[in-house]
């Protein structure tokens, strides 16, 4: 049950790896960068919001820098969409799409992990919401865009909701499986709803 249980919560964090990863590639093709580029602004966004982790954590060298499927899932996924986003008719919308389903995956996994290591209510939420956004973080830097989580809809009141659910449920319950799978969903769907309605959180009044 034990080995199942660790095969779960691997194959989640690959999935929050690809999901990420294709975002980023598509965020490249839409820039129209070349192929390198697209591979690179992959590739970080994917993997970046677990090396910002483990550098929180004292983790060195990130694991994402030495568990081959990580990277590898990564790599795979950008070249991907290099070569097949001609496919996709509406890149912006695909973006938006596997963006929420990282954000969603990374904030309640990382969270809920970080809450049975046995660090503090605080600290596992804000460890999910860096590992979520992170990526995206570099991603748009990389791309020279203001980074989402400073303007994009509610990106990081999602992120914040998805490890702050995923971190009480762990906390009262112990069930990691489904704590990240509520905290994600929960995530998920906040992000993709506010960027349908438009919801922002206020912005300061521009003097004329």
């Amino acid at each position: 049950m034990v080995e199942i249980g660790t095969w779960v919560f691997e194959g989640l964090w690959i999935a929050g790896i690809l999901a990420f990863a294709i975002s980023g590639a598509l965020v490249g093709v839409r820039h129209n960068l070349d192929l390198l580029g697209v591979l690179v602004v992959g590739l970080a966004t994917g993997i970046g919001g677990g090396v910002i982790r483990d550098m929180i954590l004292g983790v060195h060298p990130p694991v994402s820098f030495t568990h081959w499927p990580y990277w590898t899932t990564a790599l795979v996924g950008s070249l991907a969409v290099f070569f097949f986003h001609p496919r996709l008719s509406k890149i912006r919308t695909f973006e938006i799409v596997f963006d929420a389903l990282g954000l969603g995956i990374f904030s309640a996994y990382g969270a809920a992990i970080a809450s049975q290591s046995g660090v503090g209510f605080i600290t596992a939420v804000f460890v999910g919401t860096v590992v979520s956004i992170g990526g995206g973080l570099i991603r748009d830097v990389l791309v020279n865009d203001v980074p989402g989580v400073l303007t994009r809809e509610l990106y990081a009141v999602s992120a914040i909701l998805g490890a702050t659910v995923a971190t009480v449920i762990t906390q009262f319950t112990g069930h990691l499986l489904i704590a990240a799978t509520v905290g994600g969903v929960l995530a998920i769907a906040l992000r993709l709803t506010s960027y349908a309605r438009g919801w922002h959180l206020p912005k300061p009044r521009r003097s004329n």
